[in-house]
């Protein structure tokens, strides 16, 4: 992520837009980044990109990533964040924002494909020899709050008590500000001046013990935090016991109303179990194919969302409650679920524990095994996917059988999904954006599902 490399892509990405008809000189582009340490020099190698390019930087500052798109989508501009999302500190991001919603694939490729005539501006390092002049700020996280705060009103958590876990979360401040307007206590727990790489796929155990803890603590009905970009939501329940994403998504789409789904192969099964929704479409992993699939159910006339196991929920329709009205927001977001789902729970007289066993009972678990080559992991999963049906089957009942029985089913939509005919569910992926395997499991209580993510990843690890 040296500057020039950022600054190249930055142009490719505006020439693309420029192809469109989303882009041409004199046209503002909004620019946030998240609290890694690099992200401001990115930020200055992309702002003297947009510059190079005729644009006019419309600097939103340190924002989460749904904010910063909102803002661009809103005023019908390109946007970009810098963040690296989960994945730790060393490492970084650009995420690029059409003018009326996110980058999709056939973008990614064109984007790619572009030329870009690179101007003297770099030092043998890849680095600017002068940094770009600074722009006047502008305020995207005054509108992303009022969204939510117009949206449920001011006592719709009113009487909850709720702890805001905020580590280096670029949201931390905006999701206090936001449960405190709607009526909550709300207490801040753990701000860190150093950034803290959460997953919220797989949640660090010190985490979970730390959610125990302050559950047991402060006796909240609730506790809040995101990723680091602030478009993944984690949310804890009265015990201090983090929710799956997915789970969070499809109580979420219930509360607001939702008719159709879009989500990945990854996603809980509760969701085609509960009944609750006339459409599901199941896709890779990966917002820009639950936004073309949620896009294909919105054309035919379905009220529609989608959300990702690590619980990013992707609005895709408006949606009207008690005479008010929220907006579409076509990218991941992180504030909505945990919002519709506690405000759910308040008006239902449930804690957020008993709202979850409202649904069928699957419980998903997921894992990683980091520092693991993605050729490794690649291969492995093509290794065990090759040929016709019985032979994978038996290939992965050799490996899995011994505790998980025969398997049964399998799919490669993303990875390779098996299942067996207990009903339990192992699933191996290579990771889109990290040298990392990751391994999601699924069964009918939360102990099966962790023990068999044990049994699994022991096997995985073992494979030479």
């Amino acid at each position: 992520m040296t500057d020039r490399v950022c600054f190249t892509y930055t142009c490719a990405f505006l020439q693309h837009m420029a192809a469109i008809g989303q882009f041409a000189p004199g046209m503002a582009v909004a620019i946030a980044g998240d609290l890694r340490p690099s992200s401001p020099r990115i930020l200055g190698a992309c702002a003297s990109a947009i510059v190079h390019c005729g644009g006019i930087v419309d600097h939103c500052g340190f924002v989460p990533s749904p904010a910063v798109a909102a803002y661009g989508f809103a005023r019908g501009i390109p946007s970009l964040m810098v963040t690296g999302s989960h994945i730790p500190d060393d490492r970084n991001g650009i995420k690029f924002n059409r003018a009326d919603g996110e980058v999709l694939k056939p973008d990614e490729a064109a984007i790619r494909a572009q030329g870009v005539d690179l101007p003297d501006l770099f030092d043998a390092a890849g680095m600017l020899r002068t940094a770009p002049a600074p722009t006047p700020p502008c305020d995207a996280a005054t509108p992303y709050v009022a969204r939510y705060v117009d949206f449920f009103g001011p006592d719709a958590l009113a009487g909850l008590k709720l702890g805001v876990y905020q580590h280096s979360a670029v949201g931390r401040d905006d999701v206090l500000e936001i449960v405190t307007a709607l009526g909550a206590q709300a207490v801040a727990l753990a701000r860190s001046d150093t950034f803290i790489p959460v997953d919220t796929e797989a949640v660090r155990p010190v985490d979970q013990e730390l959610a125990r803890q302050w559950a047991a603590e402060f006796g909240f009905d609730a506790i809040l935090s995101t990723d680091g970009d602030s478009d993944r939501p984690l949310l804890a329940d009265e015990t201090g016991q983090w929710l799956r994403g997915d789970v969070l998504g499809v109580l979420c789409a219930q509360a607001l109303g939702i008719t159709a789904l879009a989500t990945p192969v990854s996603s809980n099964s509760a969701l085609e179990l509960s009944g609750l929704f006339s459409q599901v479409v199941r896709t890779r992993i990966g917002s820009p194919f639950v936004i073309e699939a949620m896009n294909t159910l919105i054309a035919l006339g379905e009220t529609a969302c989608g959300y990702e196991a690590n619980g990013g929920f992707i609005l895709g329709s408006p949606v009207t409650q008690e005479g008010r009205t929220l907006a579409a927001l076509p990218t991941r977001d992180a504030v909505l679920p945990m919002l519709a789902v506690l405000a759910q729970a308040r008006r239902s007289g449930l804690s957020v524990s008993a709202l979850r066993a409202t649904l069928p009972p699957r419980f998903t678990a997921s894992d990683r095994l980091q520092n693991y080559p993605t050729a490794k992991s690649q291969a492995l999963v093509a290794r065990l996917g090759e040929g016709e049906a019985p032979a994978v089957l038996a290939k992965v009942g050799d490996l899995f059988g011994s505790f998980a029985g025969p398997a049964t089913l399998f799919n490669q939509v993303d990875g390779l999904r098996i299942t067996f005919a207990s009903g339990d569910i192992i699933h191996l992926r290579p990771s889109g954006n990290a040298p990392e395997l990751r391994v999601y499991t699924e069964g009918d209580t939360p102990e099966r599902a962790a023990t068999l993510l044990e049994q699994a990843m022991a096997v995985v690890v073992a494979l030479p």
